[in-house]
Parts: C-alpha cells; sequence; structure tokens
C-alpha cells in the first residue's frame, strides 16, 4: 500500500477542492500533497520534466495522481498525453499495467466545476440560496454534459441564489463546496472514475 501520493493539478482551485476531499477518501495516515500550476497549459508543458524528476527519486511506496481538465477538448488525446509523459519517464501507469502501478492520470470532465454539479445537496449546504431541486432540473441532471462551461453555468446559478455578483471566485468556491461533499454519492462520471482510481491503490 502506498505510504504518500504527490497530486499534480492544474490549478489552486483543485488543489482546494482536493485538499477537502482527499482526507474522506484515503485510508488514515496515508500523506498527500497537491502541487497546482498556471492552468492546464502550464501542466502539460512541465509534466514530462517534473515526471522524470519524480522518477529520479521517488520511494517505491509512493505514488503519482495528474488530474487535468478536459475543457471541451480531446479526451482521447489529453489522455495519451498524459500516458505518455509517463511512460517516457519510465513510470507504469493504471491503464498500462492496472495491478501495479505508480502513477494514476485522470480527466475532469469537462472542469472541475462539474465534480461540485455531482454534488447538489454539498453545493446547497455551501450555498442555501441555490435550489435543492437544481439535479432534477433539464441541463444538470448530468453533471458531465453540461452545455456552455460548467464554471461559467456554476456563475450562473450562484449568481440567481443571490451570490457573487461581480464573478466567481473559484478557489473560493472549491473549498466550500468541497468541505460538504460525500464522495460516493456523487453522480458525475468522472469524479467515480476518479475515485474508483484512488481506490485501486488500495486493495
Amino acid at each position: 500500500m502506498p505510504s504518500h501520493i504527490e497530486f499534480l493539478v492544474e490549478e489552486q482551485s483543485a488543489e482546494s477542492a482536493l485538499a477537502n476531499l482527499l482526507p474522506k477518501i484515503l485510508p488514515a495516515g496515508v500523506g498527500f500533497d497537491i502541487h497546482p500550476h498556471n492552468g492546464k497549459s502550464d501542466l502539460l508543458k512541465k509534466l514530462p520534466s517534473r515526471l522524470t524528476g519524480y522518477k529520479s527519486w521517488i520511494p517505491n511506496d509512493w505514488k503519482i495522481v495528474v488530474l487535468i481538465d478536459e475543457d471541451r477538448g480531446n479526451c482521447a488525446d489529453i489522455k495519451n498525453r498524459l500516458e505518455t509523459a509517463a511512460e517516457q519517464a519510465g513510470f507504469s501507469t493504471k491503464s498500462s499495467q492496472a495491478g501495479n502501478f505508480q502513477v494514476l492520470t485522470r480527466i475532469a470532465i469537462e472542469e472541475l466545476e462539474a465534480w461540485f454539479f455531482g454534488d447538489i445537496p454539498a453545493l446547497v449546504a455551501a450555498y442555501p440560496g441555490v435550489s435543492q431541486t437544481l439535479a432534477a432540473q433539464a441541463g444538470y441532471r448530468n453533471p458531465d454534459t453540461i452545455r456552455g462551461g460548467t464554471w461559467e453555468k456554476l456563475l450562473k446559478v450562484l449568481q440567481r441564489a443571490g451570490y457573487f455578483s461581480t464573478g466567481l471566485p473559484k478557489v473560493e468556491v472549491a473549498a466550500e463546496i468541497s468541505k460538504h461533499m460525500i464522495p460516493e454519492n456523487n453522480r458525475s462520471k468522472s469524479f467515480q472514475v476518479f475515485l474508483a482510481g484512488i481506490k485501486a491503490m488500495f486493495p
């Protein structure tokens, strides 16, 4: 079993969310560090060298998770780029060696904010003005297929409820909603795939 997991994410909002979610997911005693980047392009640019650096020192009982947004891009192409970077650095990945892997690559479809729409009770707990029936409304039933950008839709939902008239403070919102999230109850398929990947580290 791993004793520690390094998380590479594209921005601070993902860091804020994972800081609250990981203690709910990981077994007691497993350490973690979260390393945010300056956006998706920054993470993709630095990933090969970062993984090569890790390979030179990382203990065998440590693992690495790379989490990135789809952002309406080609999911297969993004996944291939992440997997290739890991394999070229000399790591085994869950996709290539499911039983004994050191790197897990995961994509939030289409953005991290879809995971928040996957847990409407958490969204309402953080911002009580939001309708409790939002999950049943057309356009919000499947968090991973919300059209028009999930962070833009989240801003509209929150503004209709009387919050954030001047724009979405993504880091603050990620921290507040994730405090209330129950991982196993999340309706986002991409979140459940992320969760299953983490749990596969602890058979």
